[in-house]
């Protein structure tokens, strides 16, 4: 069993280990983390053996606070989850300075020339003087006594942590002070004035208020720092609407967003955000998937749609049946895994647990020595002991315990961003290790459907009455490929005649009766098993089958009317996104249970080298295992379902496309759009985020290494250099401040190359965006031959050049140019340019407005 409980009383990596080691002693359990960020420990374990109360009372035991994580108690706190801690901090902090300032001028504004009572500059008042240090130093202890009771209860509990070391050293600074006071008043009994004049000045006091003040301003610096590290959890979670418009007894019924139930009948309206996941069920809309797939053109949806909370309805108006609500929506799986991933370690944040679990007693006992060292020295009490708080206060593993986890929620928060759900921080780091990608075909590659790609009339006929006869003869089948022709008429606007005496021949395709007239429709086979005479068509379709295609032949009364060639193409991206990959020198694998006819032809037009074809689906994961065993690092990219073994096999599994369902379950990272250009994000990313933990690592190593033996004074018998345990609070504030802002620098990340969102868009979209708000005259060109980015920048710019052009956009899925007129243009010149360009225009015509 798995089960997370949040704790409290943490504040630096010591703590971290701490807790970490308390319950991983518990017999029973299998894995424990704890996220210093999150304030959370997460333990897996044997729910026969252990309790989790027995783990609560372990971390008690340990001197912190812990209870059972709370879902919907976290909700709430979630909507602003740094912002009571912050205020608290800042309470303290201006408290504090409202001490500290009068402090230090008692204590040092005298040196400084300021006005000051010579009264109390007279050494028979020294004690008057002490006193009033005193009383400026006791509200400061008060107001930051949190220190103190979780420094010195994780030090009776054998668990000493950075508060332990703060609540020491300002402790000693305040004894020393009063013991100080007390020599004073001895001096002053004796009538020793001089020795009352020397201790004067040694007082102390200041050092405690120094140390205390400065640390809280580091601490809340950090924490404000910290806080932004969660905006993209606390963006998706305000996205989430509070009320949804429910259907009840065929009234609109407005009812708060937790009273929703799974078969509600929910209305949405334009502007309007979507409450939970269903299916549309009545009328459509254009969708703003923003917040979760990170894909900035709205996406239509109709009736029988998927729609997820949090995103947004541009325009029209439809009613869904609410199936997921809750915890069990998109969007909160979406945000329980980006918190999983926050809260988990990378293996390269192990080297900081096992250096913080021992840095706190290692720290003290290096003070102890500090001080022992320059006793024996004959530097006196003051010094010795000024050195061995100035050791205390600078150590930090703060930052230590920062630079891994702070990195990776700002780069699992960036992920998210763009579409891009990181499900552990290991696989976060393993990404950026992988010198293979493998790639399933369907889906991943291709469209994952089937579209018309060529369409050849025989002699006589054309285009519109080819697509019809062929409409009407497979509407009533149910194979895909009549789904592609029927989309494809259903596109140009084609009247699909009803069709009598459908059967169909096995292993041959389909006979029926249109317009009267005896009509077939099938492969090469099926023609010359009727005596159908149609060489050219056939060696046309021979062609087109090489080419990875699958030619439909069709014929009315015993003669060949055309070919209709139908294919799973490639997405818009592939071919950038694969040549992306192997210009960063990773190599990518095609694998596929396709044909290998189909799988190369596939592969040379995406410019994939290797192709591993006619693979069954269990066979997958053998093929991973294959090419990690000839020493590749693996990463393996699916639909995350029935490639769910050859993902988990990967050193990285990736599913891509299926975010809101199984995906999320079964792979390391989930790209929640259908785009290989986010693979690519994804390794960057990677390598972004573990060059900013290395940076962070070595920054607080590097600190602590120079801080602790200037502290300890190492250069004062040389130079006569030494650290005062003011400027030593500082420095350590500072140093948590600055890998804190360091890591906040991935904030800035962006996707290595762009998105290809053309092919995505739909006639709908096209309308809702930047064309509506003119009336420039447009046409639609239809072209045939165009299969990536580069074909579609050609019929674009071929296009665009010519005369009383304005501007071109060319939709590589539905094979149009949508062309915007600054004067009239025949529909021949347009063809022309087509032509000129190497591509097939099968029509030109004007593009309908807004309104019809």
């Amino acid at each position: 069993m798995k089960q997370r409980f949040d704790v409290t009383g943490m504040s630096c990596a010591a703590c971290q280990a701490h807790v970490e080691r308390a319950a991983r002693s518990l017999e029973g359990v299998r894995t424990a983390q704890v996220s210093l960020l999150a304030n959370s420990l997460t333990v897996e374990y044997d729910e026969t053996r252990l309790s989790p109360e027995r783990i609560i009372e372990a971390v008690v035991d340990a001197g912190y606070g812990a209870s059972v994580y709370d879902p919907a108690a976290a909700r709430g706190r979630r909507a602003d989850p740094m912002a009571k801690e912050l205020a608290e901090m800042k309470r303290r902090l201006v408290l504090s300075f409202c001490f500290f300032v009068p402090m230090m001028y008692v204590a040092m504004g005298h040196m400084l020339g300021l006005p000051f009572p010579h009264a109390l500059m007279r050494a028979e008042n020294a004690l008057l003087f002490a006193a009033l240090q005193l009383a400026l130093t006791v509200p400061v202890l008060v107001i930051n006594r949190k220190f103190f009771n979780n420094g010195f209860r994780s030090l009776f509990h054998g668990g000493p942590n950075m508060d332990t070391l703060i609540a020491v050293g300002a402790s000693a600074s305040v004894v020393y002070g009063l013991y100080t006071m007390a020599r004073i008043a001895a001096a002053l009994s004796q009538g020793d004035l001089a020795a009352v004049d020397e201790h004067r000045m040694n007082l102390y006091f200041e050092s405690a208020v120094t140390i205390l003040t400065l640390i809280t301003l580091g601490k809340f610096l950090e924490a404000r720092s910290r806080g932004k590290t969660g905006e993209a959890i606390a963006k998706l979670m305000d996205l989430a609407p509070k009320t949804a418009t429910v259907l009840r007894g065929g009234e609109e019924v407005e009812i708060p967003v937790e009273a929703v139930e799974v078969g509600d009948l929910l209305v949405v309206r334009p502007g309007q955000s979507i409450p939970v996941d269903g299916v549309v069920t009545e009328g459509f809309g254009a969708v703003d998937q923003s917040a979760i797939t990170g894909e900035s053109i709205p996406v239509e949806r109709g009736v029988g749609d998927r729609v997820v909370a949090a995103t947004v309805n541009r325009n029209g108006r439809f009613v869904f049946r609410a199936e997921q609500i809750g915890d069990d929506t998109a969007l909160s799986r979406i945000i329980r895994l980006v918190e999983e991933a926050g809260s988990s370690k990378a293996p390269i944040a192990r080297l900081a647990d096992r250096i913080a679990a021992i840095f706190v007693p290692v720290v003290i006992g290096v003070a102890l020595v500090t001080f022992a060292v320059w006793m024996i020295a004959g530097k006196g009490l003051e010094f010795a002991l000024s050195m061995a708080i100035s050791v205390l206060v600078i150590s930090c593993p703060c930052a230590l315990g920062l630079a891994t986890p702070v990195a990776i929620m700002v780069g699992t928060g960036q992920g998210a961003k763009n579409g891009i759900l990181i499900r552990s921080a290991e696989a976060l780091e393993t990404a950026h290790t992988i010198d293979t990608v493998v790639l399933d075909k369907t889906g991943t590659i291709t469209t994952g459907t089937p579209r018309v790609t060529d369409c050849l009339p025989a002699a006589g006929v054309n285009e519109t009455e080819l697509l019809a006869l062929a409409a009407a003869l497979e509407k009533p089948s149910e194979h895909p490929l009549a789904e592609a022709i029927l989309a494809r008429a259903g596109e140009l606007s084609i009247d699909v005649a009803e069709a009598e005496g459908f059967s169909a021949v096995p292993g041959r395709g389909l006979r029926a009766v249109v317009g009267g007239a005896a009509c077939l429709a099938g492969n090469a086979a099926l023609l010359a098993e009727e005596a159908i005479a149609a060489d050219s068509l056939i060696a046309a379709g021979e062609r087109l089958a090489r080419e990875g295609k699958t030619p439909l032949y069709f014929a009315r009364n015993g003669e060949a009317v055309g070919l209709i060639a139908v294919s799973d193409p490639p997405k818009p991206s592939s071919a950038a996104a694969i040549a992306a990959l192997r210009g960063r020198g990773i190599g990518v694998v095609m694998l596929t249970g396709d044909n290998r006819r189909t799988a190369d032809a596939i592969a040379k037009t995406v410019g994939v080298s290797e192709t591993i074809a006619d693979v069954l689906p269990q066979d997958k994961e053998q093929a991973v295992r294959r090419l990690q065993e000839q020493g590749h690092r693996v990463m393996m990219v699916g639909d995350g379902i029935n490639d769910a073994p050859a993902l988990a096999r990967a050193d990285v599994g990736t599913a891509i496309g299926a975010g809101t369902d199984i995906a999320i379950e079964s792979a390391d990272i989930v790209l929640m759009r259908s785009d290989l250009t986010d693979v690519v994000t994804a390794v960057a990313l990677s390598k972004a985020v573990l060059r900013n933990i290395r940076q962070n690592l070595f920054w607080a190593f590097f600190y602590n290494i120079i801080g602790i033996p200037l502290a300890a004074g190492v250069l004062w018998p040389v130079f006569g250099i030494r650290l005062n345990p003011m400027f030593a609070a500082a420095a350590m504030s500072m140093s948590s401040f600055c890998v804190v802002t360091n890591a906040l620098r991935l904030r800035r990340f962006a996707p290595p190359i762009a998105r290809a969102e053309a092919g995505d868009r739909t006639e709908t979209e096209e309308t809702n965006g930047e064309e509506e708000d003119d009336d420039t005259m447009k046409k639609i060109v239809t072209v045939e031959g165009m299969h990536c980015d580069h074909c579609r920048m050609s019929v674009e710019k071929a296009l665009s050049a010519v005369p009383g052009v304005s501007g071109c956009k060319v939709d590589l899925g539905k094979k149009t140019a949508t062309v915007s007129l600054a004067a009239d243009v025949s529909d021949e010149a347009l063809a022309e340019a087509v032509k000129a360009a190497g591509f097939e225009p099968v029509e030109v015509r004007a593009k309908k407005g807004i309104f019809g």
